[in-house]
């Protein structure tokens, strides 16, 4: 059985998805508010949940790329994309 103190910390973040490395990160805001982690321990805590912070913004990044919205100009031609929440 894994220990929680130390669960996901060997696993490469790179390779983790949205869901994983959110769920790591919330694990390690957990251990961090609770206030009984050695600070030596807090420092590593806090480094790795700042990469999955990275690791997450940089996915949700992509994935707004990734929803756009097609333009057409008057002759109902498609000229391009803009993103979908951007005001028209």
């Amino acid at each position: 059985m894994e220990d929680p103190e130390t669960a996901g910390a060997d696993t490469d973040i790179s390779t983790m998805s949205f869901e994983q490395a959110l769920g790591a990160l919330e694990e390690i805001v957990q251990q961090l508010e609770r206030g009984d982690v050695p600070l030596d321990r807090s420092i590593t805590l806090y480094e790795r949940g700042e990469e999955l912070r990275k690791h997450c913004q940089a996915r949700l990044d992509s994935a707004q790329k990734r929803i756009e919205r097609i333009v057409a100009d008057q002759s109902g031609q498609a000229v391009g994309t803009r993103p979908l929440d951007e005001e028209v």
